[in-house]
């Protein structure tokens, strides 16, 4: 398997990883020291690295004055990051077992803690880029294993979820919160998971156009 494919998989992962991981809860010190070690992550928040209050606080200092506020504002008290408040008429949340998100996850036994991540439903936003991350390591398993047909299968679902999830209702939520965002870092933050989402449905749309043909994308 060529290095590349496995390369642009392995990325995948770690930026759905990152993402979840900073929308789901507060950044504590040793994430955000190594966000700002790693050049490549580093490089995903421009306006963060030259944020002229870093100049006068410490990374601790940082989060607790500026940054924790931050997220808080953000997604627990004044915006809504649940799929359900995006697309449903009334705009009312689906916290129970009608949501289907939860129908989609309990299908792919993807079990969701939802008191230990602080959220009210399973279509929160860091718990639906969770599932993808899930997926896209499912997915490179298989290609490492050379089964390409499960990594088919598994790009599709990838796809579908994007398509008819994330993609209908995330950017919207992003662009809100990139519009409201109070630091430097989540404004950042918003920017570069919009980016992404839409990059990576770019990615899965060109590679449901070949009929998941891998190689394909990389003669």
């Amino acid at each position: 398997m060529q290095e590349n494919i496995l390369t642009q998989q392995i990325a995948r992962i770690n930026i759905y990883a990152l993402l979840s991981r900073l929308l789901m809860s507060e950044v504590d010190e040793e994430m955000l020291e190594l966000i700002l070690k790693d050049e490549n992550m580093l490089s995903f928040f421009p306006t963060f690295e030259s944020w002229e209050k870093r100049e006068h606080y410490s990374n601790k200092d940082l989060i607790e004055k500026y940054l924790n506020v931050d997220f808080t504002n953000l997604l627990l008290l004044h915006l809504i990051p649940y799929e359900s408040f995006y697309t449903r008429e009334d705009q009312m949340m689906e916290t129970g077992g009608d949501n289907p998100v939860q129908a989609i996850f309990n299908a792919f036994e993807f079990n969701v803690a939802l008191d230990k991540a602080r959220v009210m439903a399973a279509d929160h936003i860091a718990i639906e880029l969770e599932f993808m991350y899930e997926l896209a390591k499912a997915e490179l398993k298989a290609i490492e294993e050379g089964n390409m047909q499960i990594a088919k299968e598994i790009a599709q679902v990838e796809y579908g979820f994007l398509k008819d999830h994330i993609v209908e209702w995330a950017p919207m939520f992003l662009l809100n919160m990139k519009n409201e965002a109070g630091t430097a870092f989540y404004y950042d933050l918003a920017d570069f998971a919009l980016e992404f989402i839409l990059s990576d449905f770019e990615y899965l749309s060109e590679l449901k156009k070949r009929d998941y043909d891998y190689l394909a994308g990389s003669k």
